[in-house]
């Protein structure tokens, strides 16, 4: 096949616009707008975006990107975690994936007891907690390849016994 100046110039652009896809489904305003959703649909104020716990969850997450190891930061913790992702699932998960799945567990949530009807669902009440009101979150392919590990953190940190989300 003969070299083309514009069919390169095609792939070039092609390339960069698949990039930008997979970056803008996992931006911070993808997250926040993701969690606002949620938020909104039970009438809780929205999240923002905080560089500093989106430094801290980068970091965390990062150290775990030669394990994959979906497992939570040691207490005490500065902030809350919803976790997503794990060896072995591919490195194509994005935010809306890892979103939706926490706020997937409303189902099994009952506001008027506060109580879990079915587990888990903490991973939706921190999603919605009231009092937390910034997040950042952070997406590594995990060095196999084959996994991703995604973090969001909260501040103030939620899921207190006895108290409600919302």
């Amino acid at each position: 096949m003969e070299y083309s100046p514009k069919l390169a110039l095609l792939f070039v652009l092609a390339s960069a616009m698949a990039a930008a896809v997979v970056t803008a489904q996992n931006s911070p305003q993808d997250f926040v707008d993701l969690h606002n959703a949620a938020r909104t649909d039970v009438g809780v104020e929205p999240v923002i975006w905080n560089d500093t716990v989106a430094a801290w969850a980068q970091d965390y997450a990062d150290s775990h990107r030669s394990d994959c190891i979906l497992e939570h930061s040691p207490p005490p913790r500065p902030y809350g975690e919803n976790l997503y992702g794990g060896a072995g699932g591919g490195a194509s998960w994005s935010a809306a994936d890892a979103v939706n799945s926490w706020v997937s567990e409303k189902a099994g949530y009952d506001h008027g007891s506060n109580t879990c009807l079915t587990d888990p669902c903490g991973h939706y009440t921190q999603v919605v907690w009231r009092k937390s009101t910034d997040i950042g979150c952070a997406r590594v392919v995990c060095d196999s390849g084959d996994g991703l590990f995604i973090i969001c953190s909260y501040y103030p940190p939620g899921n207190f016994n006895g108290e409600s989300p919302y």
